[in-house]
Formats: structure tokens, C-alpha cells, sequence
């Protein structure tokens, strides 16, 4: 906008030596003078036309201005200035033989828009035309176009630079004022394009609401294309919007907004909108015969210095946020910037059947960023939250975390590298996949487990599950892991590599006669030897945590062997080995007495049509517990 009013006044003090040049033949090269003057009295810039200037007679007429910038008067401390490599005007000679120019075409080839980046508020620098230039604007004009446009956000102070660049755009100025605006871009690596349709005003566009229609597209930041309308008032430096409606991936949303753009931008933003998408579309949670190996945390580095040049007042609520792999369903945030810091506050979101309520601020004023984060989250799904955040798809259940974290970074890595703080997370009415605890236990007397099972049939149903941690410098330590399931229970202590993804626990489970969960009280009876639970969380190694094992497994798991024939049974059938049946035997024996139940045995007579009781719901679990 401020770029096609420089270029009206242009224009305009360029038309009166057009004509004289064309009546009385004066050489072009007077035109440099002959628009400097007004020009700076129209727009409080001064105008300098370093190149050739050349006015042509065929097909039409056209004015050529080479190497041609805008910038505030000597002395001022401001970086705004605009640059052009040429503007071409062509008119109709006949329209400046009555008297009444009018331009078929203006065309702006390679502009340069260099705007500065302030961080604090107080120092005016944004100047529109003054106000006895509002009438320093277009003569009646057919087609505005702008060629390979920059623009240049800097604060040389920040050693700050990022540009918009590869601007191209059209606009056809119709009959009845409507003024049609395509074009594209590219922010960084990623494509822009937008249209926009305007009813321009008739006059100055100044305290005048303008009526403005947009289609906004950016394939890698929004999933879907943004269509809105609006009516926009600009009055002095602030430009405001109001009455926005329209629809992004087909769902609606309303709002209103502003800008002031005195010094440093304020913006003031509150949308109401059905569906937001942001980022990568999120992929389903993995089906239970597949298990994900999560991918590393990314060192690739984000910048979030422009946090610096901006204040704000945003409020954001949707039916339905997709951030990333992240859904959250509803969303109701607040969120103010002020000096590089934002701080976002979040109540009630919905997030995956239950929902979460914290505070996060990033301060982004200091050379390396620093967030914080207070949080709760009660009720929610485990398997499609941590699934989608970390990779980790090996717990279901019903999920209760608090937590307070604290980390310095720019990069994901960085971030995780760096945490700090307290966490506890417990896990409810769920179950550990790829795991059998019991069958585990069983299996480590003869041999060490590679990694979970890559059958998710193998898993232990866990009534809860629990751990509060210590976090510092990206290390989780906790001495108080919990579980308790039918038939199992566990503790344990370790370590949880957050920036590896990686474990480092130790554990003890043992098999409890009860199938009650985490009310049951019996004794629980086990091998007595803590199970070390070792390496990448998606592929972990699982072995008996005994002396020995690594430099002599042969022998260690030899004594294994018999103690674990003491808990599981050798598998004798000698009537007379009063030992041979194993615990496993007495424990399934004292559940089918305790449910009621009857055993068939030698001792027992064999009664024609006399009930089966020997295959209890019971000896389900006794067979997947023992392999019986």
C-alpha cells in the first residue's frame, strides 16, 4: 500500500514535465529535477533517480525512471526507504492532450522495501503521506504490476535480517473502482500466494473503510487455503479490521484485528474458528500389530528473534486445533507478547478425551531463548499422546501428569538436552504393548530379551502405573516406578534419557496371589532379582540384573534356572516330587479353591458326566502367566 501511494506521487509530479516535454521538447534529463520537489513535499521523502530517465512516444506514451529511491530526509534515524530498479509509466497520448492523464499501465521492476525492526515502542518511524498529499494519488489507472519485489525486515543493531522476496503481483483497476490483486511470494523456503479483491474508495483511502476480500494460501504453514473478508479502515498509523468471516478448510471463523504501526507494531487479534490446522497433517495412531521406532529430535535450528519486533494481544478459540502430530479438540488460549516475551495461557483444552490446563512463556529477548512450562493434564489417552509427541507407542491407559520444566535452546534437541524441573505421570486401566511382565519374568531364568515383542498380542494389563521424576539437564530420575495389575506387581528406579530416547530402570516384578489391582493386598512372591531394562526406548534390552551375567551368562543363568524352577515348576509329573509342581501349581491351585473351583487329579474319581471344572476362566491367565 505505502509503496503504490510513493509511487502515485510520483506519478503525479511526474506528469507536468511529461506534458512540457512532450509540447516543447525538453530533454528528459530536466525530469530528475522537475519531481524531486514535489515528490518530497507530497510525501515528506526525498526522491532520487540515480539511473537514465527516457520518455518514448511508441505504441503509447511511457516515462522510464532507472535506479529510482525513496528515503527519509538526511539526518533522520530511520532504515525505511524504498528502492526500485525502474518504474514504467505508459499513458495514451490522446488522454494528455485533454488534458486528463490517465495510465494504462505501471509497472515497478525489482522493488526494495527495507522496513525496520524496533524493540521497544515510543519511537515513531512509519510516516504515511501528508495530509496535503492525499490527493497525491493515482491518476485514473488500468494495471499496477510489480516484478521480483523485496521486502527487507533488519535491525542492524540484532544483526537481524529476513526478507519476503520473489514479490510478484497484478492489479487490474476495473470501471466500477474494484481492484483484483494476484500474486505470489516466498517467506524463506516457503511458497506464498494470495489474490485479493478491493472496492478502492471514492478518494483518499485515508479514515475510509474499504471493503476487502482475500484468498491466502502457504502449502507448508497452513494445510488449507484461508478465505476471508473484511472492512478496513486505515486512520493515521493504525489500521483497523473489522467484521472478518470466512473459512479455512471449509470450516467458518469471525474475529476482528488491528495494527499500529506508530513504532513498533502492535497487534491486537481475537478469532472464534472451527477448525485449525497448522504444520503436517496428523497421522492416525498406529494400529496394535504395529510398533513405531521414533525418529531422533531434530538439530536443525529455529529462530524465534522476530518474537523481538512485534508486540501483541492474541485470542484464539477453535472447535478443533491439528498441530502437527498434536490434536486438540477444543482450544481456548490467550496469549500476550510483550519485549520478546510471550506467555501463553491455555484452560480446558481438549486433548484426547480428557484435557489439560498450564501456562507456557518463551523469552526470546536474551541470546538463547528460554521456555518454561506449568501444566496439568487429567484423563487423557495415552497411546495417541505420547505416540505423537516422542514416538513412544507402548503405553495405553488413561493418563494423569503434572508438571514444571524449565529449558534454553533453538533447536528440538537443544531443548530436550536442556530440561529441567519435576514431573509425575500415572498411567490408569491400561496396558504396557509388546510386553508380557509375567511370561518376562519366566523368560529371564533362561535367556535375555532384545527389545519389546514385536507381537502387541504380548502385553500386561496394568491397573496403574506410576513415577514422579527429578529432571535435570534432560535426565528423568525416579525412584518410585509403580505397577500394579492383575496377578503382577512392580517397582522400580532408574532413568529416562530425554534427549536419547532412551531407558535406564531397574525393576523387581513379582506375581501376587490376587487378580485384584492396585487395591489388592496379598503378598507378592518373585524372584527376588531386579530386571535391568536397558537402551532406546523403542528397542530396549531386558535382562536379570545379577552379578556376573555379562562376563559369565552361562553360569548366572544356570542359577537362574533352578530358582526359577521353585517359582514356575519344572514341569515334572512325579506325584511324588512334592516340590516338582512348583509354585506356579500351589498358586493356581489356592485361586481355583479360592473362586470355588474343583481339581481333577489322580486322587480324584472319575465320574462319568461329572462338570469339568479343570478349565476355569482362571487357568487363562495361569497358562499365559506360566506357559502352562
Amino acid at each position: 500500500m505505502k509503496a503504490f501511494k510513493f509511487a502515485g506521487a510520483i506519478v503525479a509530479a511526474a506528469l507536468l514535465p511529461v506534458i512540457l516535454v512532450l509540447a516543447l521538447g525538453i530533454p528528459s534529463g530536466i525530469l530528475t529535477s522537475a519531481i524531486q520537489s514535489p515528490v518530497e513535499r507530497a510525501t515528506g521523502y526525498r526522491i532520487a533517480i540515480n539511473g537514465t530517465s527516457r520518455i518514448g512516444l511508441s505504441p503509447a506514451v511511457n516515462l522510464t525512471l532507472r535506479d529510482v529511491s525513496l528515503a527519509r530526509p538526511a539526518g533522520e534515524a530511520t532504515a525505511e526507504r524504498v528502492e526500485a530498479a525502474s518504474i514504467r509509466i505508459t499513458m495514451p497520448l490522446s488522454s494528455l492532450l485533454r488534458g486528463r492523464p490517465a495510465i494504462s499501465e505501471l509497472a515497478i521492476d525489482k522493488p526494495v522495501v527495507h522496513l525496520p525492526l524496533l524493540r521497544e515502542r515510543g519511537t515513531a518511524v512509519t510516516s504515511l503521506p501528508r495530509n496535503d498529499a492525499a490527493g497525491a494519488a493515482l491518476p485514473p489507472t488500468d494495471r499496477v504490476t510489480v516484478t521480483d519485489g523485496t521486502v527487507i525486515f533488519s535491525n542492524p543493531r540484532d544483526r537481524v535480517e529476513d526478507r519476503i522476496e520473489a514479490i510478484n503481483l497484478a492489479a487490474n483497476i476495473n470501471a466500477d473502482r474494484h481492484i483484483d490483486v494476484t500474486g505470489d511470494a516466498r517467506s524463506g523456503a516457503q511458497p506464498v500466494n494470495f489474490e485479493v479483491r478491493v472496492m478502492a474508495p471514492d478518494g483518499a483511502a485515508v479514515r475510509r473503510t474499504i471493503p476487502v476480500e482475500l484468498t491466502f494460501k502457504a502449502p507448508g504453514l497452513l494445510t488449507e487455503a484461508l478465505t476471508a473478508q473484511a472492512d478496513v479502515r486505515l486512520s493515521g498509523a493504525m489500521l483497523r479490521i473489522n467484521g472478518i468471516a470466512g473459512t479455512f478448510g471449509g470450516k467458518p471463523f469471525t474475529g476482528w484485528a488491528s495494527v499500529d504501526f506508530t513504532s513498533k507494531p502492535l497487534v491486537k487479534l481475537d478469532l472464534d474458528m472451527q477448525d485449525l490446522a497448522i504444520g503436517a497433517a496428523s497421522a492416525p495412531p498406529p494400529p496394535a500389530a504395529t510398533l513405531v521406532t521414533p525418529s531422533p529430535w531434530s538439530n536443525a535450528p529455529f529462530d524465534v528473534k522476530g518474537l523481538n519486533y512485534i508486540d501483541a494481544d492474541i485470542r484464539i478459540s477453535a472447535a478443533q486445533l491439528t498441530l502437527g502430530e498434536l490434536r486438540v479438540a477444543p482450544l481456548a488460549l490467550g496469549a500476550s507478547l510483550e519485549r520478546g516475551t510471550l506467555k501463553v495461557r491455555f484452560e480446558n483444552l481438549g486433548l484426547y478425551d480428557g484435557f489439560a490446563h498450564g501456562d507456557l512463556t518463551l523469552d526470546a529477548s536474551g541470546a538463547v531463548p528460554a521456555y518454561a512450562l506449568q501444566g496439568e493434564i487429567e484423563g487423557v489417552r495415552a497411546l495417541p499422546l505420547l505416540a505423537g509427541l516422542a514416538g513412544f507407542d507402548r503405553l495405553e491407559g488413561k493418563l494423569h501428569a503434572k508438571a514444571a520444566l524449565k529449558t534454553t535452546g533453538t533447536t528440538q534437541l537443544a531443548l530436550m538436552s536442556g530440561l529441567d524441573g519435576t514431573a509425575f505421570a500415572s498411567f490408569r486401566d491400561g496396558k504396557i504393548r509388546g510386553l508380557n511382565i509375567a511370561h518376562m519374568v519366566r523368560s529371564l531364568t533362561t535367556g535375555t530379551l532384545s527389545g519389546w515383542q514385536a507381537d502387541t498380542v504380548q502385553s500386561t494389563d496394568l491397573s496403574q502405573l506410576g513415577a514422579s521424576f527429578r529432571i535435570a539437564q534432560g535426565k528423568a530420575a525416579t525412584n518410585d516406578l509403580a505397577l500394579a495389575g492383575p496377578l503382577i506387581r512392580m517397582s522400580g528406579a532408574g532413568s529416562v534419557d530425554l534427549a536419547a530416547k532412551a531407558l535406564a530402570l531397574r525393576v523387581e516384578p513379582k506375581l501376587v496371589m490376587t487378580i485384584e489391582g492396585q487395591g489388592g493386598a496379598a503378598d507378592p512372591l518373585g524372584l527376588g532379582i531386579p530386571v535391568a531394562i536397558e537402551g532406546p526406548w523403542a528397542s530396549p534390552r531386558i535382562y536379570p540384573d545379577v552379578a556376573g551375567i555379562l562376563d559369565n551368562p552361562d553360569a548366572a543363568y544356570a542359577r537362574l534356572r533352578e530358582l526359577g524352577e521353585g517359582l514356575f515348576g519344572s514341569g515334572t509329573t512325579d506325584p511324588t516330587n512334592k516340590a516338582g509342581g512348583g509354585l506356579g501349581e500351589t498358586l493356581g491351585e489356592m485361586i481355583r479353591q479360592g473362586l470355588g473351583g474343583t481339581r481333577q487329579g489322580p486322587d480324584a474319581p472319575d465320574k462319568p458326566g461329572a462338570p469339568d471344572n479343570s478349565r476355569s476362566p482362571i487357568d487363562g491367565i495361569l497358562k499365559q502367566l506360566f506357559g502352562r
